[in-house]
């Protein structure tokens, strides 16, 4: 009896046993699921392509493995244009920020300009209504042909400073001639009044006065005009760098660095730092050579800047405008009867038939009323905006040299920890890891660069070209900054990096470039407070403005206070009062 049940108890076990080994074979049995799971996440391709379980595939030409893969050939095909759209997102969200602020600047930079023109402008017009009322209505006209010259030379335009105050004198002369020097006369003819803008120069009504502008204005407006075409240069780079190709070469090195390790069924593990900074430097090796370029770039918008806020300030030389006009009528009047025995010799004598005032009858300058300039919230916007800007654009100084690191940064390991070098799972990185730029990427073991970019060396010859030309205008900027100072970490020709680069693996670590990207929110680098940064001067020859000083320590630019300043506010809201009566 007991020897019948032991057998059947035996085989009733074994058949237990069995069922359970069966069952824990089956959780150990390899499978994709967490492949198919990344995938899917990141919106790869169809998941039909994912087999459920590791298998042999002889068609793989990026991500070969000796052993069983979770990839197909479709899947490798897949990965390649994710990998690059994932890799160009990343290089825009990094530039966008940049050219953000480069756009809006240039933006905030126009409208500030022509607020400025609109403001001095109408201050300009002011002086003809308050101190000459003859002269008035014709010579509003002439003063917004001159402004609007002025604004547009300073975005650009294919005009001169000098042309437009030359032609802006042209114009006036016949008017002080006519209404102030001989105001007993009738209106001159059209042939007379022709006579005298033709002549004007030769016959030189207004003394030293349209020189001394056309100095002043040139100095301060080649600094505005120069720094428009920066902006411009700026945003034109970042446009073509934001549309940058990567090679085939790139594209399967990438691969290699992000998704290889999925095959294996590893889709958490992170490729090592060494070997990230290869891949990304190979990838955008052409776009590092923008590093020394852009270096003087940053430099050459440093000076442009210091240039705008020194003696000859845009602002001042804008606001002076008026001063310097007021102090030509004043010349022409004290001299005119010398003048009107010359134009009577050049011109002739007007066939009107009117009759001529006796010297005597001729308003003395010192009688004339001396206009005051009204103290204005909109000077000291452009100083602010300057500051603002040049204070931003020194944290991108080495963005193209610092772009590598910023994007292995969210892939980098911890140390301890094991890593992906391309292949298998390490605990660091061997392979020797070279720096930025072209000529370094020849000792690359990780991606073969064949040559330079088309479009981002075309970019390189456009900054370079402009910093050359840009030379010659603010020549100062080769004292402050040694234009043969290597831009990409690296000597030119040398295509090793030092240790801090993590030439020893990626256990040693890489240097960081220092360089700061702050996320930029829309409105935050062009917002412009209309607080009283500075004061208006009322007597040109005595006082000036203060400005926010923006050149480098060292540099000597020294502005005087404005008297304005020391006064009580009461008696500013008096003289406010007085300057702009109510309604």
């Amino acid at each position: 009896m007991s020897r019948g049940r032991l057998p059947r108890a035996v085989s009733c076990w074994m058949v237990v046993a069995l069922a359970l080994l069966a069952r824990g074979s089956g959780a150990r049995a390899p499978s994709c699921h967490e492949v198919k799971t990344a995938f899917q996440l990141r919106q790869i391709g169809p998941l039909k392509w994912v087999p459920e379980s590791p298998g042999a595939d002889l068609d793989l030409q990026i991500c070969k493995h000796k052993g069983p893969t979770c990839c197909t050939r479709k899947m490798e095909e897949s990965y390649q244009v994710a990998v690059r759209r994932e890799t160009l997102q990343n290089v825009r969200s990094y530039s966008f920020e940049l050219k953000y602020l480069i756009v809006g600047h240039a933006t905030a930079f126009q409208d500030t300009f022509q607020s400025l023109v609109s403001f001095t402008r109408n201050h300009t017009c002011s002086l003809f209504d308050s101190a000459y009322e003859a002269l008035a209505h014709d010579a509003r006209a002439h003063v917004t042909e001159l402004f609007t010259d002025l604004s547009l030379y300073i975005l650009g335009a294919n005009t001169t400073v000098e042309g437009a105050v030359q032609r802006f004198y042209d114009n006036l002369f016949p008017l002080v001639y006519n209404r102030l020097v001989n105001p007993g006369i009738a209106e001159l003819s059209l042939e007379h009044s022709e006579c005298l803008r033709m002549t004007r120069h030769d016959v030189n009504p207004f003394g030293p006065h349209p020189r001394a502008l056309v100095q002043e204005l040139a100095r301060s407006l080649r600094a505005g005009r120069a720094l428009s075409q920066a902006l411009s240069v700026g945003a034109e780079v970042m446009n073509i760098t934001e549309h940058m190709a990567l090679s085939r070469e790139c594209g399967r090195a990438l691969v290699r660095m992000q998704y290889c390790s999925h095959c294996q069924g590893l889709t958490l593990i992170k490729p090592c730092v060494g070997y990230c900074h290869n891949v990304i430097r190979g990838c955008l090796a052409s776009l590092s050579e923008l590093d020394r370029p852009w270096r003087q770039y940053i430099s050459t918008l440093e000076e442009l800047t210091n240039a705008m806020a020194g003696a000859h300030d845009l602002e001042l030389a804008l606001l002076g405008i008026r001063n310097q006009v007021n102090d030509a009528i004043l010349y022409t009047q004290l001299h005119g009867p010398r003048l009107t025995a010359t134009v009577d010799k050049v011109c002739g004598q007007p066939g009107n038939g009117g009759l001529r005032p006796s010297p005597e009858a001729v308003t003395p300058a010192a009688s004339l009323p001396t206009p005051e300039i009204p103290v204005e919230a909109e000077f000291g916007r452009l100083a602010h905006l300057r500051g603002e800007f040049m204070s931003y654009m020194q944290r991108y100084k080495t963005f193209f040299a610092a772009l590598p690191e910023m994007l292995c940064e969210g892939e980098q390991v911890l140390d301890g920890f094991t890593c992906w070098s391309g292949e298998d799972v390490v605990e660091s990185y061997t392979g020797r890891v070279v720096g930025n730029g072209l000529q370094a990427q020849k000792q690359n073991p990780e991606v073969k660069v064949r040559g330079p970019d088309p479009a981002l060396n075309q970019v390189k010859e456009m900054l370079e070209r402009f910093n050359q030309e840009m030379q010659g205008k603010t020549p100062q900027v080769l004292k402050k900054v040694g234009w043969s100072e290597a831009g990409s970490g690296t000597a030119e020709g040398s295509s090793d990096c030092d240790d801090e680069d993590g030439c020893q693996g990626s256990g040693d670590g890489d240097r960081k470039v220092g360089v700061i990207v702050t996320k930029i929110a829309p409105g935050d680098n062009v917002e412009m407070p209309r607080g009283r940064d500075g004061v208006a001067e009322t007597t040109r020859r005595t006082t000036t403005v203060r400005t926010p000083k923006l050149a480098p320590k060292g540099a000597a630019h020294t502005h005087t206070a404005s008297l304005l300043l020391l006064l009580p506010a009461a008696l500013l809201c008096t003289m406010a009062g007085m300057l702009w009566p109510p309604l």
